[in-house]
């Protein structure tokens, strides 16, 4: 089939989280099984200053915006095999420092700019048709909508098809009345039935109502999704379409995530043969400043300071982990009260704390290979790749049973000798100490923690199975 993936954000071109991860790898998989896979994404600034080699096209376009007409170009770069990938030029939008905001918040024309991306994007495609329009996450929902609703004016793509992943319902696009008619719809549009959410217009939800097919990223969210607790306001609408939502649980891309091949670590293993892993954490607590000792727990975490993340329940139970005998690191950005909290404790703890605050992929690597415990208590997580990435390293995870967390980790059982992780349920910080106090107690068992981590290592998450699913989703739609 040929299927074209609109994203807001590709690795390696532009990314602030998984969802980049999950568009460049689950095309390069999907590349893999045959299919003929193209990209579309705005030309940020990351892109246009970054080293990669883009080529101009003769492309143009002009889309609708308002009552006005838009303009933008296309550059063109390759992935995989390949794969192009379209990457729309309108430096007034996408020319900035960051994809979406800077610290003081969203930029305020981020209906504009996606509106705009979203229309561009079907310019595109008209181009050159595919079988499969797959979106992705709320910055590119309106090309369904405007496929679905304005089909007049895309007739090369009325035969196409459409899928919808929403990543992260905690991320809609939601905005103000006022910003309705940059759209171009029909008012009857902007009613309960279609894209108004309570006197707001919300992109997501746009999706949600017209794509033919909606996913997430495990099976677990799938379900958790149709709820009050994880719906995040849409359960009504993805319960009238619950026969149409897919859990698909997001893979790993192993050539890069796996300590055997891995060029960012300091040294390279195997599950058969973890004696490096020792160099791995050894050249970590180095580049964080703390004391090198083999013995110590050393707990790692990567991750967005937000409030999703469960850094609540870790702010609470922070004394009590400064009680034991461990090292912990800590590697994110994210919201001001986190980063000044673990700036805090970094120096009043100077020997057990190593923390960065930024984003910095190399020392992503160096973590996930070189801490012995990783520690993801999320208040929800759609999917989550870290605690794959952990499980691949033997880097055992210690985890809320929500989402895809649940879905990857089994909780350790001694007595059985099964587990690759510990898991934990209630959403409240003596339930993630408990967990935390089972790890440490099976990490005092040397014999115990290796056939642990020889187990999590044995785990595979690669993309295959996840592109299999993906590919016979857009089979049912094809038949």
């Amino acid at each position: 089939m040929r299927i074209a993936m609109i994203s807001p954000e590709v690795t390696p071109f532009a990314k602030t989280g998984g969802l980049a991860d999950v568009a460049g790898t689950l095309a390069a998989a999907l590349e893999r099984l045959g299919h003929e896979v193209s990209l579309v994404m705005p030309a940020y600034r990351c892109v246009l200053r970054g080293d990669f080699a883009l080529k101009e096209t003769p492309m143009r376009f002009s889309v609708p915006i308002a009552d006005r007409h838009e303009e933008g170009a296309v550059l063109r770069a390759g992935l995989g095999k390949n794969i192009s990938v379209h990457l729309i030029r309108a430096d007034r939008h996408f020319d900035r420092d960051s994809l979406y905001g800077a610290s003081a918040g969203d930029y305020p024309d981020n209906a504009e700019r996606f509106v705009f991306f979203s229309r561009a994007a079907l310019e595109i495609l008209r181009q050159d048709p595919v079988d499969i329009v797959h979106c992705h996450d709320w910055q590119s929902a309106l090309a369904i909508v405007f496929l679905k609703t304005q089909a007049a004016r895309y007739p090369e793509l009325t035969s196409s098809r459409t899928v919808f992943t929403a990543h992260n319902l905690g991320f809609q696009g939601i905005f103000g009345k006022s910003e309705w008619p940059l759209l171009d719809l029909e008012q009857r549009f902007f009613s309960p039935e279609y894209l108004e959410f309570h006197s707001h217009v919300n992109f997501l939800k746009g999706a949600l109502v017209f794509a033919e097919k909606i996913t997430t990223v495990s099976p677990t969210y799938a379900r958790e999704i149709l709820g009050t607790e994880q719906g995040f306001g849409l359960e009504g609408v993805l319960q009238r379409r619950a026969d149409d939502v897919v859990g698909i649980l997001n893979g790993v891309d192993y050539g890069l995530w796996n300590p055997a091949v891995d060029l960012l670590i300091a040294e390279r293993y195997t599950e058969s043969d973890l004696t490096a892993k020792g160099s791995c954490k050894r050249g970590l607590q180095r580049a964080m400043g703390l004391p090198v000792r083999n013995e110590v727990p050393l707990l790692g975490m990567v991750s967005r300071l937000t409030s999703q993340k469960g850094f609540d329940l870790i702010e609470k139970i922070f004394n009590q982990l400064m009680e034991r005998d461990l090292q912990m690191v800590i590697l994110g950005s994210g919201e001001a009260r986190y980063e000044d909290f673990f700036r805090r404790v970094a120096k009043q703890f100077p020997k057990k704390v190593g923390v960065r605050v930024r984003f910095d992929e190399a020392l992503a690597h160096q973590i996930e290979a070189g801490a012995d415990i990783f520690l993801m208590p999320s208040l929800y997580e759609p999917c989550g790749l870290n605690q794959m990435f952990s499980l691949k390293y033997g880097t055992i995870p210690v985890v809320r049973a929500v989402g895809g967390l649940k879905d990857t980790v089994e909780d350790f059982d001694p007595a059985q000798e099964t587990g690759t992780g510990f898991v934990f349920g209630p959403y409240e910080p003596e339930a993630l100490m408990a967990a935390v106090e089972r790890a440490l107690q099976a990490y005092g068992d040397k014999k115990a923690w290796t056939a642990l981590r020889r187990r999590a290592m044995s785990k595979d998450f690669s993309w295959e199975r996840s592109a299999d699913a993906y590919s016979n989703l857009y089979q049912q739609l094809r038949s």
